[in-house]
């Protein structure tokens, strides 16, 4: 049910958003609307204002704005509050808004989160050295080794972890070419990255080093007495380099009443503390509550938060664009597409993490809707501005057979493209995945 509640306010108010964007240029330059539709369908609720039906349809999975004289067939006057009879501008502007109000909605959706705050992996930013391979995973079969530092992906450089990642995930089931520094030697290898989560995520089965990092301090307790502060970051215990949350807190508790000499990482600079564990019930107990990684605060004003949501949306696009074309090329693999149920499932899997995580999965589906309607396919708004410039290059419109042979086009590759993301779709619910065996 959760699913279901957060994929229709995310689909209902990106469509809201698309259509008020066709609606709005059409009003601003005189072309008169007669239905203004959520979904598509018979109506389920609808009312009259001016010119123009207000309408809620029974599909959810689309909306309309129906223009008069928007099509050819339809019967015209000639009246300048015609579609058709308005100039070929005038009638881009009109096609145009709508992808754009979508993309605009990513940007203020994403600065609206960012400006909120938020703890994310320090690793993220930094550079993509190996801290640790997983056994038996592709990385380890590959030859890549604990210290590695991965200098670029299928000849694409990758300065950051973030990178790195972008990089690697559309690659599921496909052999890359993985280039690293070890020790001032470039070293190449092949690996092929495997597929991950229900959304074929690829993986290559590597992980930056990730120091535990204390969160929370209980006043008075050994930690505190110690002088351990929130934000440190514990890199060493007894001289020996900590790996992770786990082994320290299994270090403490076999050390009740035994001083432990701490080392830890606070503002850039490392200091040596020393700790001696309270024994409660034989075990040993300091005080602290640890993040497995260490967190860096992303605390914007709001002008930086701007900024940086426009950041994050051109690298976005950048990553869309980029797999649209790795999936025309075969470098990709399709079954990374998703339709209503896969958005449905991220967007239930989002509303339980929290509001912001739910706005950030709503800004990301909202940019890919404005851009995928900006493709010269025809059927959606960027195949009506591609007919258009044709029009406008050859200087004359072409005839309605000619139109319609390259709309059937359009609505043939539509058909093709949700055909294949409703089986990923249903190939990611597990009972029905068991029976294809293929897959």
């Amino acid at each position: 049910m959760q699913s279901l509640l957060a994929f229709v306010f995310v689909l209902g108010v990106l469509i809201f958003v698309h259509e008020l964007g066709h609606f709005l240029a059409a009003r601003r330059l005189g072309v008169r609307v007669l239905t203004f539709s959520l979904g598509f369908g018979p109506k389920v609720l609808k009312f009259q204002r001016g010119d123009t039906e207000y309408c809620l349809s029974a599909i959810p999975l689309g909306g309309y704005v129906k223009m008069a004289g928007e099509n050819p067939e339809d019967a015209r006057t000639g009246r300048p509050d015609e579609f058709l009879s308005r100039t070929k501008w005038e009638r881009f502007q009109v096609l145009i808004m709508g992808p754009v109000m979508n993309i605009l909605l990513a940007v203020a959706v994403m600065t609206g989160v960012l400006y909120q705050g938020a703890d994310v992996p320090a690793y993220e930013s930094q550079p993509p050295v190996v801290g640790t391979v997983q056994a038996g995973s592709p990385a380890e079969q590959g030859g890549i080794e604990p210290g590695d530092k991965v200098v670029s992906v299928a000849g694409r450089p990758v300065e950051t972890w973030e990178r790195f990642f972008q990089a690697v995930i559309p690659k599921a089931r496909t052999p890359v070419d993985i280039v690293v520094d070890r020790a001032g030697a470039t070293m190449t290898f092949r690996v092929t990255p495997q597929p991950r989560t229900r959304f074929e995520m690829g993986d290559i089965g590597v992980m930056p080093v990730m120091q535990p990092q204390v969160r929370l301090v209980t006043s008075g307790g050994p930690a505190d007495r110690a002088g351990l502060a929130p934000g440190d970051v514990v890199v060493a215990v007894n001289g020996a380099k900590v790996e992770s949350d786990r082994a320290l807190v299994k270090v403490i508790n076999e050390h009740a009443d035994r001083p432990l000499k701490m080392t830890v990482r606070r503002d850039g600079a490392t200091r040596d503390l020393e700790v001696t564990p309270a024994n409660r019930g034989g075990k040993g107990l300091v005080g602290i509550q640890l993040s497995p990684l260490e967190l860096r605060t992303i605390e914007p004003g709001f002008l930086q938060a701007i900024q940086m949501s426009v950041e994050r949306n051109v690298e976005w696009s950048t990553l869309i664009f980029r797999t649209l074309g790795q999936l025309f090329s075969g470098e990709a693999s399709p079954r990374q597409l998703m339709g209503p149920v896969g958005i449905a499932q991220l967007s239930g899997d989002a509303a339980a993490t929290g509001w912001m995580a739910l706005f950030g999965v709503m800004a990301m589906i909202s940019l890919n809707l404005g851009l995928i309607n900006l493709l010269p396919i025809p059927v959606l708004d960027g195949g009506h501005i591609f007919i258009m410039a044709l029009e406008g290059v050859v200087r004359r419109d072409f005839s309605m057979a000619v139109k319609e042979k390259m709309l059937l086009a359009g609505f043939a590759v539509l058909m093709l493209l949700m055909v294949t993301v409703i089986y990923n779709d249903l190939a990611r619910i597990e009972w029905i995945g068991r029976l294809l065996p293929w897959r």
